[in-house]
């Protein structure tokens, strides 16, 4: 059977800050994202690059361990307090 997998496309900065240890959570807004994560089981998480084609400095696969629903302001979200789904991501 084929994994079941939640592919993720960050950008280069977020990406890069994942794969440096520096962010453990990304983040996606609840009002697009709840629907696709909610009562959901996955095998783990891939992490793409951008668009890059994908290669080992392009691709991240992460364990699933779910999500946490948060409040937050960041500049993404023009600092505008925003629910997230909280995606553990960090090793």
């Amino acid at each position: 059977m084929t994994p079941q997998l939640l592919h993720l496309h960050l950008t280069f900065k977020y990406f890069d800050e994942i794969k440096a240890g520096t962010k453990p959570e990304e983040y996606r807004r609840a009002d697009k994202w709840l629907h696709k994560l909610e009562g959901k089981e996955f095998d783990g998480i891939r992490l793409y690059r951008g668009y890059e084609k994908a290669g080992p400095d392009t691709l991240m696969d992460k364990p699933w361990r779910g999500f946490t629903l948060k409040t937050i302001t960041h500049p993404h979200f023009d600092n505008v307090p925003t629910l997230v789904c909280a995606i553990p991501v960090a090793d």
